[in-house]
């Protein structure tokens, strides 16, 4: 499962913890005396504010090199890219601090932290399983550029990112010049980027016109790679390591930090083969 409707799975995951944390404070601020559940459930959302916050900034300063190279990837959250220990630490410490002259109020919100926490932790748990239940690196029938057959089965044995674009999504082109970057630097991995319901023409031509050097290009006119995959939308990514088996995926654009951030976490790759942040 890549998603609900246009929203990654890990998004919807987070979103209902935190609405089941919110919850909790106020149901359990409603039962305990002298207790204001409207504060209980507003200090909640104040701090998951301040958690997201320094856990992107966490995030960003560990990958700051590749932050740095393209600053507008900085604010584009929806690659999940967050230091997830350090925003719940935050959390705490907020409601730790803001409950220091009102302790009836930490009762009910460490009660939403965690539960919230507990939930995040479960479907993350749950998530993971399904991922492991992922039907392998499907054996479907491409073509190059030049439109010669090609079978996707012949990639395995190393690892792959299989990247479904088309020329007409613009965070598709967006994204695009990382995979030519990554295709440099993680040379034992396999970026192949299979172009969905478009001819060879189309394709060429985009990768012309952005001046863009990628190595496996393929076509899929019937975007058959869609429907065996359940992909939601375009861009997706899938991470499949060098025995076929799914490991990872990411819908919508993905940044470079993301991408090496999944590759490195996700793949057993050698200090020669770009692992060195």
């Amino acid at each position: 499962m890549s998603g609900i409707g246009p929203f990654p799975i890990q998004v919807v995951t987070v979103i209902a913890a935190v609405l089941l944390a919110w919850l909790t404070a106020r149901i359990v601020g409603r039962r305990t005396p002298d207790v204001s559940y409207k504060a209980a459930g507003s200090m909640i959302l104040d701090a998951v504010f301040w958690g997201l916050l320094t856990a992107r900034l966490a995030y960003i300063a560990q990958w700051w090199e590749e932050y740095s190279a393209t600053p507008r990837s900085m604010i584009a959250i929806g690659d999940g890219g967050f230091v997830w220990w350090v925003g719940v630490l935050v959390v705490v410490a907020y409601i730790w601090r803001r409950t220091r002259s009102a302790q009836i109020l930490r009762v009910p919100v460490m009660a939403g932290v965690m539960v919230g926490v507990a939930a995040w932790a479960l479907a993350g748990g749950v998530l993971a399983l399904l991922l492991r239940a992922a039907p392998p690196l499907p054996d479907l029938q491409l073509a190059t550029l030049d439109e010669h057959p090609v079978s996707l089965s012949e990639y395995a044995g190393r690892p792959i990112v299989l990247n479904l674009w088309a020329s007409w999504c613009p965070p598709c082109r967006r994204e695009m010049p990382v995979f030519e970057q990554a295709q440099t630097d993680f040379p034992d991995v396999a970026f192949v980027l299979v172009n969905q319901g478009e001819s060879a023409q189309q394709a060429q031509a985009f990768l012309e016109s952005e001046g863009l050097s990628l190595t496996d290009v393929l076509l899929d006119p019937a975007s058959e790679a869609m429907r065996t995959m359940n992909s939601r939308g375009l861009p997706t990514t899938l991470f499949f390591d060098a025995q076929g088996r799914q490991v990872d995926m990411h819908l919508g654009e993905i940044t470079m930090p993301s991408l090496k951030d999944k590759m490195l976490r996700r793949f057993d790759l050698s200090s020669g083969s770009g692992a060195e942040k």
